[in-house]
């Protein structure tokens, strides 16, 4: 089971990693549309896991799995791919020299003003945004926080292909 965790984590993390940096590269998509094609690639790279707990139940354990292994497989492989995301996201920006943090603060503190904060309000924002700024250059900080981006996404997967599977009448292999 370790095997299959690794290769189809690998695949799953590669899948979504090629992405990011491909589309950081020479597709810089803007505002909902990144955070749309982004989560939708990590669904795509996560289905992953789905086929590998039907593999596993169907090749491996004749038919049959239970909850607790599959869903703790499909966060093996969550996790896996989750640590491909992180290193791809930290290539993506050496490579492409991208200051995300000041970035994202522009664009928190352009938000608040077009919310018409002003005056006290809006200084609280900026000096958040400032704070922001010193934690995500500390890479204790940037790693988990780039990690929480797919691993939910891989857990509620994991939770569905392990509820799913776990019925041995759900798709069940159909031998020749």
């Amino acid at each position: 089971m370790i095997r299959m965790i690794i290769i189809y984590g690998l695949i799953a993390g590669l899948i979504v990693g090629v992405e990011m940096f491909v589309v950081t590269t020479s597709l810089p998509l803007e505002g909902p549309w990144s955070m749309v094609v982004g989560y939708l690639t990590m669904l795509v790279a996560l289905s992953f896991v789905f086929i590998a707990i039907k593999r596993r139940r169907d090749r491996d354990q004749g038919g049959v799995i239970r909850f607790w292994p599959a869903f703790g497989m499909g966060l093996g492989i969550s996790f896996v791919a989750g640590v491909l995301y992180v290193a791809s996201w930290e290539a993506t920006v050496a490579y492409t020299h991208m200051d995300f943090a000041s970035i994202y603060a522009q664009s928190v503190i352009a938000q608040a003003k077009a919310a018409g904060a002003t005056g006290e309000a809006l200084q609280k924002v900026i000096d958040q945004m400032a704070q922001f700024k010193l934690q995500y250059a500390n890479p204790l900080y940037r790693w988990p926080m780039t990690f929480i981006e797919i691993f939910p996404v891989g857990v509620l997967v994991s939770l569905i292909s392990a509820a799913l599977l776990r019925n041995s009448r759900f798709m069940p292999l159909r031998r020749a």
